[in-house]
């Protein structure tokens, strides 16, 4: 079989050297045959067959966008097989079979049913098969062949960025690059011009200029001008078919802004200026404005104002507004229109950012002249200085004279001026002025101890015009004299230990002076005069304002006296001197052997302790605890069913209570021995400890003389055995009570019936070594031996 397109149409060969013929005449085909050779046996002779015709492979070519009323023929499919008769059956598969081609499967023509569109889809890849119509076998092996969509100039050149916005510095070449812009055509550029572009400015000229193959956008004209015309716009045209007739086109604008160089000087409008100044005008405010115009913009038009020369250049100044670029002329001195009344100043104004290419404009300043005229104003008095200090003594009279302020009116005028303080704060009305004259006086006694310094205003006013007033401030410094004695920093607690040494210190006090050092220190300090010497104590001035407590004697008792009072005199160095009488109270207090205290007064069995407060809590929260656990105990007793034992007379267990201090052993009045002492007895009460008997308790014996020959020791070893081999006992423990102290002690009695009632010589210094727990036992006998010794 064969395909034949529209470029090759022939009738139906069966010549294969035709068919080859016919694909060297289609440029666009290719011809792929497939012979089937037979290869002979040995001994036989080679025998040929008429080769069978294969497919013919080609491309097909449709053209796009057909908008003819019937299908566009594609081409023709043809099999060897095919002998006219109808019974070989064409069928077509692949993209858009079916639906955009359609082939006749008797004759095998190809035809496209819809216009088509390169731009969407360049080709189409297809299968054709034969098979025998009856049989539905194939004849030939399915083939692959491609329809390709040909070109045709549908698709108009397309700027994608625009429109465009770009910036070229003025003043700039000719032929400086502004900027290139590039149109797309969708059509084929492999096929023929249909996406040739070329471009050209159909707006713009004789600014601009474009390159028509490459849409570089260029300057025509040399040295333009942005104060003359800053802004263009630009069309650009791009046409395909390299710009024959019949080609489309596409447009698209470029928006050009020349920006700004420094290419103009600054310039004033005027070369004379002429601006009024009243005298009055306050140091350091603007008076006055002046401007240069620069016809650029931006930093190219920023200037420096200065002031260059002229009789007024110490007596104002200029600056540079950067928002506004004026020049602000400011006052640095106080005019004066009775010394000097006009000013001339020669202002230049320079640009700050000079561009060298554009020297040749310059230069790129300007200068113009400015006269200040003062004008005359009725001004305040004015004070002869801008400030006063006055001193005065504290303690002074009413009416003691401070000081005086004075001012005059600076007009030609001279008018007479009155003088009035600003009673604007209460420290105003401690003080008068005369009005006349100026002269401040004291209006109450004064404590420079309370306040030191008093700050008034004094207001000043002519008489012609009371309107116009001055101020001035007036600081008064109040003077000290020696008018308080000295006195003791503090509160001092004083405490001597009661083993204290003769000469010993035992406190270092000081003393303060509410006057100033001119009047208070040196302190002195010494005891009193008018008082007998002291026995216990002394005192020693250090000459440093302080002074040391000294003890005479050795060894202080609380027993005998637990405080002193020591009369103290100090005095200080002010003229005439002054002094005053402080009294120490000195307490008595045990201490430590280091010197620290232990106790004092009351607190003399807890501080012996050496106990904290912290550690007192502690103690008295232990024995709290303690008695909630007694209580405890003691109601769970109670409340505890009676265990099963025999009845309080239980002759093993008697314990009789009893609060009265016998004779020991030999005392036997205070409760029943006898079950202790009578084996027999104890024989006859002996029952389970676990059931509770019913018998009713025997009456008590009196003891006979027999049973006291009966031995305890060997009484309480006897039941102690037979507890443990008792049977009848319970299976638990149990505890045997017996009261047996045994022989008499060798260390004799401790009955206080026997003791004697006269002192003894023992010496008891050694309770002082036993430790701290033994303090307070070491003091008593301490004091007693000394009483004694006394």
């Amino acid at each position: 079989m064969r395909i034949m397109s529209t470029s090759c149409i022939c009738p139906v060969l069966v010549c294969l050297c035709f068919v080859q013929r016919c694909y060297g005449a289609a440029h666009h085909g290719s011809i792929k045959v497939t012979r089937n050779q037979t290869k002979h046996i040995e001994g036989e002779t080679e025998v040929h067959h008429r080769p069978k015709r294969g497919w013919v492979w080609n491309q097909f070519f449709v053209l796009e966008e057909h908008l003819g009323p019937d299908p566009q023929y594609v081409g023709k499919l043809h099999s060897n097989s095919d002998k006219g008769d109808g019974s070989v059956k064409y069928i077509l598969t692949g993209e858009g079979a079916g639906t955009i081609f359609i082939i006749d499967d008797t004759t095998g023509d190809i035809h496209s049913t819809k216009s088509l569109d390169r731009e969407q889809k360049t080709h189409y890849v297809l299968h054709a098969q034969a098979i025998d119509r009856r049989t539905n076998k194939p004849l030939e092996p399915e083939s692959e062949f491609i329809i390709k969509v040909q070109d045709i100039n549908d698709n108009a050149p397309k700027f994608t960025d625009g429109p465009y916005i770009v910036t070229v510095p003025e003043m700039s070449e000719m032929g400086t690059s502004v900027l290139q812009v590039t149109a797309t055509d969708a059509d084929d550029p492999t096929y023929g011009n249909s996406a040739r572009v070329v471009y050209s400015i159909l707006q713009g000229q004789p600014y601009f200029s474009v390159d028509p193959k490459t849409g570089v956008i260029r300057t025509a004209l040399h040295n333009m001008d942005r104060e003359a015309r800053e802004h263009y716009s630009v069309v650009i045209q791009a046409k395909d078919m390299a710009g024959q007739v019949g080609g489309l086109s596409g447009s698209t604008t470029v928006n050009i802004t020349l920006t700004d160089v420094n290419d103009n000087p600054p310039r004033f409008p005027q070369k004379h200026y002429q601006l009024y100044v009243p005298e009055s005008a306050q140091v350091g405010s603007a008076v006055g404005k002046i401007k240069a115009n620069d016809a650029d913009a931006g930093s190219n038009a920023d200037m420096k104002y200065t002031i260059i020369n002229g009789d007024g250049s110490g007596v104002f100044s200029i600056s540079t507004d950067k928002e506004t670029r004026e020049g602000i002329i400011s006052l640095k001195k106080p005019l004066n229109y009775e010394k000097k009344k006009s000013y001339t100043l020669n202002i230049e104004g320079a640009n700050t950012h000079l561009d060298f290419r554009f020297s040749h404009l310059g230069p790129f300043k300007d200068v113009t002249m400015l006269k200040i005229i003062v004008g005359d104003v009725d001004e305040p008095p004015l004070f002869s200085m801008p400030s006063y200090v006055m001193e005065v003594y504290e303690n002074a009279k009413i009416g003691t004279v401070v000081g005086t302020v004075a001012a005059q009116d600076p007009d030609s005028a001279n008018s007479l001026v009155r003088y009035f303080i600003d009673h604007n704060t209460e420290e105003d009305r401690y003080f008068i002025i005369d009005a006349n004259t100026g002269t401040i006086k004291t209006a109450k006694i004064f404590d420079r101890e309370e306040t030191p310094w008093y700050n008034i205003t004094v207001a000043a006013s002519e008489i012609d015009n009371p309107g116009l007033l001055s101020h001035v401030p007036v600081y008064i410094r109040i003077l000290d004299v020696n008018d308080n004695p000295p006195e003791l920093a503090r509160e001092y607690d004083v405490v001597v230990c009661e083993n204290a040494k003769p000469g010993q210190v035992i406190q270092t006090i000081s003393a303060t002076d509410k006057d100033n050092s001119a009047n208070g220190p040196r302190f002195h300090y010494s005891l009193d005069e008018g008082l007998s010497l002291n026995p216990n104590f002394t005192l020693r001035d250090n000459e440093d304002n302080t002074a040391s407590i000294l003890t005479r004697r050795r060894r202080f008792s609380r027993t005998t006296q637990d405080v002193y009072y020591l009369p103290i005199l100090i005095s200080d160095s002010g003229i005439p001197s002054l002094s005053s009488s402080s009294t120490l109270t000195i307490r008595v207090c045990a201490c430590e052997r280091d010197g620290r205290v232990r106790t004092c007064h009351a607190e003399a069995f807890l501080s012996s302790a050496g106990l904290s407060t912290g550690a007192l809590i502690a103690i008295l929260l232990c024995v709290i605890i303690l008695l909630a656990i007694v209580v405890l105990f003691i109601t769970l007793r109670r409340s505890k069913k009676e265990p099963l034992i025999i009845s309080e007379e239980d002759v093993r267990e008697n314990v009789v209570t009893y609060d009265d201090e016998g004779g020991g052993e030999e005392d036997t009045e205070a409760f029943d021995i006898t079950a202790l002492r009578n084996p027999s007895a104890a024989e006859e009460l002996k029952y389970r400890r676990d059931v509770r008997p019913d018998v009713k308790h025997a009456p008590r014996h009196q003891p006979s003389s027999s049973l006291n020959s009966i031995d305890v020791h060997e009484f309480i070893k006897q039941r102690l055995a037979e507890a443990d081999l008792d049977p009848s006992v319970p299976p638990y423990d149990s505890i045997q009570t017996y009261a047996y102290e045994g022989h008499r002690s060798e260390a004799g009695s401790i009955s206080s019936l026997d003791s004697v009632t006269t002192h003894s010589d023992q010496d008891y210094n050694y309770l002082g070594d036993w430790g701290p727990e033994f303090k307070k036992l070491a003091e008593l006998y301490g004091e007693i031996e000394s009483e004694r010794t006394t």
